[in-house]
């Protein structure tokens, strides 16, 4: 009998595809992206140094929402991201996905991130 195996796994191997590939550096940190069934959380990392320079989340409490899982709170997600990136003095980034395909909440995020600043 073949195993299935999960979506989650397969995610997983398409990651670890592009993190061969991209890296964040000082000058141009790796924007991560990483959701959940009930919320999307994005960072702004450098991994030379392996530290998280900004983060955001739909568990914010300053975006007080109350369904985290859609794109609205993407959207929402990605204005505050670049908010906080540019009071960080954070102009261009590299855009790292998480495996998952540039379609509805990252894509959303990615988009609210651009028109607010942010340069990737």
């Amino acid at each position: 009998m073949i195993k299935k195996v999960s979506r989650n796994d397969v995610r997983k191997a398409r990651h670890a595809r592009v993190r061969s590939k991209v890296a964040g550096t000082v000058n141009t940190p790796r924007l991560n992206v990483f959701r959940s069934n009930g919320n999307i959380f994005a960072q702004i990392i450098d991994d030379e140094a392996s530290v998280t320079l900004v983060s955001a989340s739909s568990i914010d409490k300053e975006l007080k929402l109350k369904n985290g899982g859609n794109i609205e709170a993407a959207t929402k997600v990605g204005e505050l991201l670049a908010k906080r990136a540019k009071d960080a003095k954070i102009k261009t980034v590299v855009f790292d996905r998480g495996g998952y395909l540039y379609h509805g909440r990252v894509k959303a995020l990615a988009e609210a991130a651009r028109e607010n600043g942010l340069e990737f």
